[in-house]
């Protein structure tokens, strides 16, 4: 299957692949234990499972997911639908850690308070993974049809 590049998805992949590396890298070399800590314990409340982890191996894990998805929407010969993939995934674990932590929202709402909105934001990545796999599988389809460029045109 030939992959194609789209001038529209740049923004979309520039802007957010180099938040998303910039986190990772950031973390990656972080030596203060307090940083390590903070983000452990996030994590842990929203996923307890992530308790069992040593804080700073559950950081330095992050880090390099952070630094492979940056990495991967950064470079075009990354597909579409893939970068999309992991940005939905990770971007939608994310939105959960939000959702599963009553501290970063209003009294029974959605709408983050003041220490929330930092990790509220972080939705914008989720609709741009969403985006990216939607338009990825539209494009799949209008290649497919008679007529519209696809392997079916006579």
């Amino acid at each position: 299957m030939r992959m194609r590049f789209q001038l529209s998805h740049l923004p979309l992949r520039l802007a957010t692949g180099a938040f998303i590396l910039n986190s990772g890298i950031n973390k990656w070399t972080a030596e203060d234990e307090e940083l390590h800590k903070g983000v452990h314990s996030m994590a842990s409340g929203a996923y307890p499972q992530v308790a069992q982890v040593d804080p700073k191996t559950f950081t330095k894990a992050l880090a390099g997911a952070e630094m492979g998805i940056g990495a991967a929407l950064l470079v075009p010969f990354v597909s579409p639908a893939v970068a999309g993939a992991a940005l939905t995934a990770f971007s939608g674990g994310l939105v959960g850690l939000y959702l599963r932590t009553p501290s970063l929202r209003e009294p029974n709402s959605l709408r983050p308070n003041q220490n929330g909105i930092a990790i509220a934001k972080d939705s914008w990545m989720l609709g741009i993974g969403l985006a990216l796999l939607i338009d990825s599988a539209m494009s799949r389809a209008r290649r497919m049809v008679p007529g519209k460029g696809g392997k079916n045109k006579k």
